[in-house]
C-alpha cells in the first residue's frame, strides 16, 4: 500500500513527523477548497489564499485531530475560514471598506431568486432524510463533487453519486409541487 491509498486520517496522522504526505492531501482536496475560498472573496484572491490554507496546514499539522468521518475537509475548511478572516481584516484596513466591492453579486442576485422560495425550500430539505440533504447541501452550498461529499459522510463515490442524484428527483418533484404554477 502506499501513501496515496491511505485515508485522509491516516496522512494526517503521519504528517506530524512527514510533512510531504500534506502533498496527497493537497492532491485531493485543493479544488474543493479553493471553491469555498471562491464563494468567499472571489476567484482571483483565493487563488493566493489557497496556499496561505495550505501553508497554515503544515504549521498546523503536529495538532491537528482528525475529523471522526476521516476527512480532512472539515480540519482544511477551518482553516480556510480563518484565512478568509485574517485576509478580510487585512484588506478592511488598507482600505476604506465602502471602497472595495467583496461582494459576488451574481450569487446575491441568485439568493434572492431562491429567497422567495425560501419556506418551500425548507419544506422539501426538510422532507429528505438526513443523509441526503446533508449529501445535497455539501454538493450545492460547499461545492463539494459527489464523491468528496460522499468521503464526508462514509459513503463510496458510486453510493454518494446514486443517494445524490435520487435526492436531487426528490427534491425537485417536491419542489414543483410547491410551485406557485402547481397551486
Amino acid at each position: 500500500m502506499t501513501d496515496n491509498d491511505l485515508p485522509d486520517d491516516e496522512l494526517l496522522a503521519l504528517a506530524a513527523t512527514r510533512p510531504d504526505v500534506l502533498g496527497i492531501i493537497y492532491e485531493r482536496h485543493a479544488p474543493a477548497v479553493y471553491r469555498f475560498l471562491a464563494r468567499r472573496v472571489g476567484p482571483a484572491p483565493a487563488e493566493d489564499l489557497l496556499g496561505e490554507v495550505f501553508e497554515a496546514a503544515v504549521a498546523a499539522r503536529v495538532r491537528v485531530h482528525p475529523h471522526p468521518s476521516g476527512s480532512a475537509l472539515p480540519w482544511l475548511y477551518g482553516i480556510a475560514t480563518n484565512v478568509v478572516r485574517s485576509h478580510l481584516r487585512r484588506r478592511r484596513t488598507a482600505t476604506a471598506l465602502a471602497d472595495v466591492d467583496i461582494v459576488d453579486w451574481d450569487a446575491v442576485d441568485a439568493r434572492l431568486d431562491a429567497g422567495s422560495r425560501r419556506t418551500d425550500l425548507r419544506v422539501v430539505l426538510d422532507a429528505l432524510g438526513e443523509t441526503d440533504r446533508e449529501l445535497l447541501l455539501l454538493v450545492a452550498w460547499d461545492g463539494l463533487s459527489p464523491a468528496e461529499a460522499g468521503q464526508v459522510l462514509g459513503l463510496s463515490g458510486v453510493a454518494a453519486r446514486s443517494r445524490l442524484h435520487r435526492a436531487r428527483a426528490r427534491a425537485q418533484a417536491a419542489l414543483d409541487q410547491t410551485s406557485p404554477a402547481a397551486r
